[in-house]
């Protein structure tokens, strides 16, 4: 897959392809069903798919400060956005300048004179241009002056997530806010993902028996709510499954949250300064304060054998 970022980057010999625009934070299930159509009508019609999405979040540009927590990184979007098939990936830097284009001068910049469209690939409630002005029925009006089709698919999907509430970005970080791993895993098609390099914590796990990878996550990752997870560590190109815990550690008074994955069964690694990825598979417990270290030491050891039997049965 080609990945662009601005519209600079774009070969100046592309032809025709087909085009999809969104935030797609998280490829959710829903974001899927628009990317795959793009990809299937891309093959069809016989040119290139090509996503185009933004960095930063356009929200951080529009209303500063309410930049959301993030489902994903751009570069985990576009591996998942490359096993879709998409041909071409091109990040748009959202500036100032930007956000003021009208959404007829983004279909003449973007669309007609850099991407070519053939055709464009949207859900039915995509808004575009300055002050979010254009929708599809606008976008099916300018396809008719430049020559290009506008498809709408319906994104929506539901399941027991959220009590069937349809699928969306937004529900899934409310979910895993609310530690809700499984319903966000549900909605993603996958486990929710945390990555970021391993540093040096306060070593209290090691001291315990129970080393854990302190993980300096990435700006406005989605964290889950604090507590303890089963799930799984990705690092040196193996996956372990692993014992997570979320938050402040109040049994020694901690103030700072942290992300700490315990690799189960494993002795002796040594992560510090690598990137690792943690997976959130399943809500164990609720973050607790113990009475003694000796009891603190008795529930990390079911924690642990608790998160063993989740991650061997999802495995089976």
């Amino acid at each position: 897959m080609q990945r662009w970022r601005g519209l600079e980057d774009i070969p100046e010999d592309w032809g025709r392809s087909v085009v999809t625009i969104g935030s797609y934070d998280g490829v959710h299930r829903g974001h899927q069903l628009i990317i795959r159509h793009a990809v299937e009508r891309a093959r069809q019609l016989g040119v290139p798919s090509v996503v185009v999405t933004f960095d930063p979040h356009p929200s951080e540009v529009v209303r500063p400060g309410t930049h959301p927590p993030l489902l994903a990184p751009h570069h985990r979007r576009a591996e998942l956005m490359a096993e879709l098939g998409v041909d071409a990936l091109l990040i748009l830097p959202f500036t100032t300048e930007f956000s003021k284009l009208s959404p007829a001068d983004f279909v003449v910049k973007v669309l007609v004179d850099r991407l070519h469209a053939k055709a464009v690939v949207e859900g039915p409630n995509f808004r575009f241009g300055h002050k979010a002005a254009g929708n599809v029925e606008f976008l099916s009006a300018q396809g008719k002056v430049y020559d290009f089709e506008v498809e709408v698919v319906d994104l929506y999907v539901s399941g027991d997530a959220g009590g069937g509430e349809p699928f969306s970005s937004t529900l899934t970080r409310r979910l895993i806010a609310e530690g809700d791993v499984e319903g966000a895993g549900e909605i993603l098609g996958r486990p929710h993902r945390v990555e970021g390099v391993v540093v040096r914590g306060a070593q209290r796990g090691r001291e315990l028996g129970f080393p854990t990878a302190n993980v300096e996550t990435l700006p406005h990752t989605a964290i889950p709510a604090d507590g303890v997870y089963a799930g799984w560590l990705h690092a040196q190109d193996e996956v372990m499954p692993a014992a997570i815990s979320v938050g402040t550690n109040p049994q020694f008074n901690g103030t700072e949250r942290t992300v700490e994955a315990y690799a189960i069964d494993r002795v002796g690694l040594d992560l510090y300064g690598l990137h690792v990825c943690v997976d959130f598979l399943a809500y164990v417990r609720g973050q607790a304060k113990f009475e003694s270290l000796d009891a603190l030491l008795e529930q990390m050891a079911l924690d642990v054998a608790r998160c063993r039997e989740l991650v061997a049965a999802a495995d089976a």
